[in-house]
């Protein structure tokens, strides 16, 4: 089954297709024909997302982005189409979600709507090997931050996730705070491979039940983010690359810290990282130790798949076409909604 995915859920326009893979062992099922995003610069002179813009340029570029994966597939009409519903910004999701069902009406194939964080839980399903279920699926972006037990299709436990800013979100804010401007992840992680280690150090907090008072596996990066700028108050002269340095080594350490606890008590050693800030060059590293120790066994999509993509999209929707769902064309667009659910 060949399927076209479209992904419009904030500020990248996406569109891939895929196809069935090679099907060998350790090889994984479905092979990315074509992958083409595009990126919204727009952004950036707001220091952030914009949704009536984002809408608006997805407007724009959907119907290029896709005529573009198409072609470079050499696919003229595909099998199904797949296309995210949700979450993510209402507006933007209902443009794609909207143009998807309109191609597979009118190409008359079946439609599907994606869990737009099941398309990031899943991509590292297209690597090779892809890991054995059951696996822990941590997803980190600038929206989200949550560590899934994923046991099967659909079939995900929520074991943390972030009770204020996520990961990604946190990387923006002290991006600002650093004046390097918006989207924070890339610039932030540049900048810190200069920094000089020990130069500062920040807390690395931890969240604890509110009857028991254990801790917990949830995430919290609002307090992080407040004692950056407690530390820029404090040395208004801190050199921006130490400062940037000990940010990242305490997001790595306490998102590090939950994954190694949740593999500990739930006795599963495969680990899958996806979304933006999986492309963070120190995490990245950090995890590739732990696989190289023989830790954890660790997947990560190369960093063209971490931020958001149509194929994770139409990999997603094709499992599910091939576990039998299919959408109808009045399915609704939805603001939030989690995996599985």
């Amino acid at each position: 089954m060949i399927v076209l995915g479209i992904e419009t859920s904030c500020d990248e326009t996406a569109a891939a297709v895929v196809g069935p893979g090679v099907g060998g062992p350790g090889q994984p099922a479905t092979a990315v024909l074509s992958d083409v995003i595009h990126s919204q610069e727009i952004h950036a002179r707001y220091g952030g997302v914009v949704p009536e813009l984002a809408s608006r340029s997805h407007a724009d570029h959907v119907v290029a982005t896709a005529r573009a994966a198409l072609d470079r597939a050499g696919v003229a009409r595909p099998d199904a189409v797949a296309a995210t519903a949700g979450p993510g910004l209402l507006g933007a999701v209902l443009v794609g979600l909207c143009f998807g069902k309109a191609l597979a009406a009118g190409w008359g194939v079946p439609f599907v709507g994606v869990n737009h964080l099941e398309g990031h839980l899943l991509s590292p399903l297209l690597e090779a090997p892809p890991p054995p279920w059951p696996f822990l699926a941590l997803v980190v972006s600038g929206g989200h931050t949550t560590l899934y037990l994923a046991r099967g299709l659909g079939r995900y436990e929520t074991l943390a996730s972030t009770v204020d800013d996520a990961a990604g979100e946190a990387y923006d804010k002290v991006s600002r705070m650093l004046g390097l401007g918006y989207p924070g992840g890339p610039v932030v992680d540049r900048l810190a491979d200069t920094g000089r280690p020990g130069a500062f150090h920040l807390p690395r907090p931890v969240v604890r039940d509110r009857d028991s008072r254990a801790v917990t596996l949830d995430w919290s990066f609002s307090g992080l983010k407040t004692a950056v700028r407690t530390l820029l108050e404090e040395h208004p002269a801190a050199p921006a690359d130490d400062v940037a340095l000990a940010f990242q080594e305490a997001v790595v350490d306490v998102l590090l810290d939950r994954v190694q606890r949740a593999a500990a008590q739930h006795g599963v050693t495969d680990v899958a990282v996806s979304g933006g800030v999986a492309a963070n060059s120190r995490l990245r590293a950090r995890l590739g130790a732990l696989h190289d120790q023989g830790a954890l066994r660790v997947v990560l999509p190369p960093r063209s798949r971490c931020t958001d993509n149509g194929a994770m999209i139409a990999h997603a929707g094709r499992l599910r076409l091939l576990a039998g769902q299919v959408d109808p064309l009045d399915l609704a667009a939805r603001a939030s909604w989690a995996p599985g659910s």
